[in-house]
């Protein structure tokens, strides 16, 4: 078939057959049929990101390569940031924003042992993970209900002479106070990481401007899961506008090297062999000098390739998480004196990733979700919950080292016992928001009656 084509030629073919393959097998049925399944989150993809991860396929070069960097730049461009690095996780982008603040080249700014990071116990854990496995102290306060993020009336009880950071997540897409907690951080001299893995394309109105959340603190994260707003399979990103902390997050990501040599290149710098580092000889090669003991936890060009197509999809998938969100608080509007219903932190126009549910009024969510999930609806706890009640908190609780609490923590134990979530993704139907809709307000109403 190749004998008389060219290789672009055979690959334009190749990809024409791709192109026509996925419109016939992987075409996502539009229509819900009832008794259908529905996910609270899934793939929404088209033939763009077949097409791309095939492309990248051929070239067989499976590292960060053309798309990685393509990536890179379209997706610092999209959150107006100066760096962005592509990661193999939202986890791993998590572990490189807060290990890039105990960089040496930060001075006495640098996170040490036993410093302490303000957080919360609501959360993911490996947004805690970092700071526990370097043997910071993580000081964990309560958050609010119905916007499910950090109470900011908390700040100054936690704050100590060892604090160092901020790093929270902008809970399910609702995007946290950062008028106070950027005011907070500033006067105190303390970093911020935003953990925006569950809030890309959120906006948040600060000193008069509009911006994409994760571009507002020192340093943000994303991931790229498939449940995520985008995804790449697995994948994150670690982005940031200071220029020194941009080098350190590539540093940790590409082994800890000093290079900053695109993967592939050679003398970037032009400086590689005549210059003298630590006690190495003068002229070491500089792509083997090593400032920080990083990690290699580069993504794959295959996974940019499919995230270059989606990125592209960005503001449609907003703009349809925003509607499922609003035609399901809508409905929901008629059980709001059994249950609480999520409300948009004020200044912020969120990228909603699912809508929190809180039930009260002796309203059972055990009884809720059950109900819920054998109609065929998946249902979330929002993640740990209480962070500390878990097993891996065993060892630190009973001995009461290694973090500390600032209050009762008394909505966050609250939503351990009462509050879920269901899915508003893009690729959701009005007629799947409404079945969702319904068999909610039945599941609440039984429920509150069953008392």
């Amino acid at each position: 078939m190749f004998e008389n084509m060219s290789e672009q030629q055979a690959r334009n073919h190749i990809l024409n057959l791709v192109t026509q393959y996925c419109n016939t097998y992987h075409n996502q049925n539009k229509t819900y049929v009832e008794g259908q399944r529905i996910p609270y989150a899934s793939r929404v993809y088209d033939h763009e990101e077949m097409v791309n991860l095939v492309d990248s396929s051929l070239e067989f070069w499976l590292t960060a390569g053309r798309y990685t960097e393509k990536f890179e730049k379209m997706f610092a461009e999209y959150l107006c940031v100066k760096t962005c690095a592509l990661v193999n996780s939202g986890s791993s982008a998590n572990l490189i924003a807060f290990m890039t603040l105990t960089s040496s080249l930060l001075g006495d700014r640098a996170i040490k042992r036993g410093d302490e990071v303000i957080t919360v116990a609501a959360a993911f854990p490996t947004t805690v993970a970092p700071m526990i496995q370097f043997g910071a102290i993580p000081v964990f306060v309560d958050v609010t209900i119905p916007q499910y993020n950090i109470d900011v009336s908390f700040l100054e009880e936690a704050l100590s002479e060892k604090t160092k950071a901020v790093m929270i997540a902008h809970t399910l897409g609702n995007p946290f106070n950062l008028t106070a907690i950027k005011a907070f951080c500033d006067q105190h001299k303390l970093w911020l990481v935003e953990d925006n893995c569950d809030a890309l394309g959120s906006k948040y109105t600060i000193n008069g401007q509009e911006k994409y959340t994760g571009s507002i603190g020192d340093i943000g994260t994303s991931s790229f899961y498939p449940p995520h707003h985008m995804t790449m399979g697995e994948g994150g990103a670690v982005y940031t506008d200071n220029p020194l902390l941009g080098r350190i997050i590539k540093s940790f990501r590409d082994w800890g090297r000093d290079c900053i040599c695109p993967s592939g290149h050679d003398n970037f710098c032009g400086h590689r062999f005549d210059r003298q580092y630590g006690e190495l000889p003068l002229g070491y090669d500089h792509k083997y000098v090593y400032s920080h003991f990083g990690y290699n936890l580069k993504a794959t060009d295959m996974q940019a390739a499919i995230g270059c197509a989606q990125l592209r999809k960005i503001p449609k998938f907003t703009h349809l998480r925003r509607h499922n969100f609003d035609r399901l608080r809508e409905m929901l509007e008629c059980i709001s004196d059994k249950v609480i219903l999520p409300e948009a932190c004020p200044n912020s126009s969120p990228s909603w990733f699912g809508f929190l549910i809180t039930c009260k009024n002796g309203v059972n969510r055990n009884s809720v979700i059950q109900h819920i999930e054998k109609n065929g609806i998946q249902t979330r706890m929002l993640f740990a919950g209480n962070l500390l009640k878990h097993p891996c908190f065993d060892e630190m609780r009973s001995s009461g080292i290694g973090y500390r609490v600032v209050g009762e923590l008394k909505n966050t134990d609250r939503i351990m016992n009462e509050t879920f979530w269901v899915g508003v993704f893009p690729g959701m139907t009005d007629e799947m928001i409404d079945k969702m809709g319904k068999v909610i307000i039945e599941a609440v109403e039984q429920a509150y009656d069953a008392q």
